[in-house]
């Protein structure tokens, strides 16, 4: 393998996200998984790459907090004719639920796009409106050690409001050249077909993948590592402020932990700690410190353990 340009990498869009919560402003944000994977990665000390495309209105403020943040952002490519994919995420009173709708769609990110030098110990791909498809995941293969993915942006279909649905139909062959799946409960469910969670568990172990994170929120999240199912419960936060972005935040320091080839379990505590932490904060304005995030994925190990 050639030389590894970074501990973890991500492939996706990122969002221009507007989060309305519930008596505050709208308030506008860089959002997207490829952000929240890369940011907690540095957080956690890991060097983090990110190959995305943006379009003019992407603001130059996201792309220094990405830089400042450490995250290496030369695969970044802007195009100025087009606009940034971008979501309006409205939650309920309890933040509970959400809705959310597309209000701008990015071009694909093309087998072309991908950089003839690119590797890294660990790609993450992190679709969020339908920009990856086959033949860009086959090419990420061969440029890893391990290849993961939340496949939430294949399932998502858009009415032409920009209304979100999930629908079964992606590529399943794509599960078949990855190492580690995550997607939330309901994502699971509707890819799979199965409405009992250890069956759509083993349907995705049976498409490929030998290891199956599923998150749950505030119950927290199984995670299902070659023949091992281990149930991992929410860590408590300070304050709930903006769940967008938990979900996410679990796989990226979960994976950072997992490419330092950390017990699988300490892995899925940590995802759940930092976790915990970004929800304290509005979108990816907070992660909380390094030393914090293993406090409380301590907490979490031994007791469960």
């Amino acid at each position: 393998m050639a030389k590894e340009a970074s501990d973890v990498a991500v492939v996706g869009h990122f969002s221009i996200d507007s989060i309305i919560l519930p008596g505050k402003q709208p308030c506008t944000i860089l959002g997207g998984a490829v952000a929240y994977v890369s940011l907690v990665a540095r957080v956690l000390g890991a060097s983090a790459s990110v190959i995305s495309k943006v379009g003019g209105d992407f603001p130059e403020a996201y792309m220094s907090q990405l830089k400042e943040a450490g995250v290496d952002t030369s695969h970044i490519s802007r195009v100025l004719s087009e606009l940034t994919t971008s979501f309006e995420l409205t939650y309920n009173q309890n933040l509970s639920s959400r809705e959310l709708r597309l209000r701008s769609q990015g071009s694909p990110i093309t087998l072309e796009e991908l950089p003839n030098s690119f590797q890294s110990k660990t790609v993450h791909v992190a679709p969020i409106a339908s920009e990856i498809n086959y033949k860009t995941v086959e090419s990420l293969r061969n440029r890893c050690k391990c290849l993961s993915i939340d496949p939430q942006g294949m399932t998502r279909r858009f009415d032409k409001k920009g209304h979100v649905t999930s629908s079964a139909h992606m590529d399943k062959r794509i599960l078949s050249l990855v190492d580690v799946y995550k997607s939330s409960l309901d994502e699971v469910q509707v890819l799979t077909g199965k409405s009992e969670l250890e069956e759509a568990v083993k349907t995705v172990h049976g498409l490929g993948p030998g290891t199956v994170i599923v998150t749950m929120g505030a119950k927290g999240s199984v995670l299902s590592n070659r023949g091992k199912f281990f149930e991992v419960p929410a860590c408590k936060s300070t304050q709930v402020v903006d769940p967008t972005g938990a979900g996410d935040v679990f796989i990226g320091a979960f994976l950072t932990e997992f490419t330092r080839e950390k017990e699988p379990f300490w892995c899925a505590c940590v995802g759940a700690a930092a976790a915990s932490l970004v929800v304290e904060g509005v979108g990816t304005s907070f992660f909380g410190e390094k030393a914090e995030i293993y406090r409380r994925a301590k907490i979490i190990y031994v007791k469960e353990k």
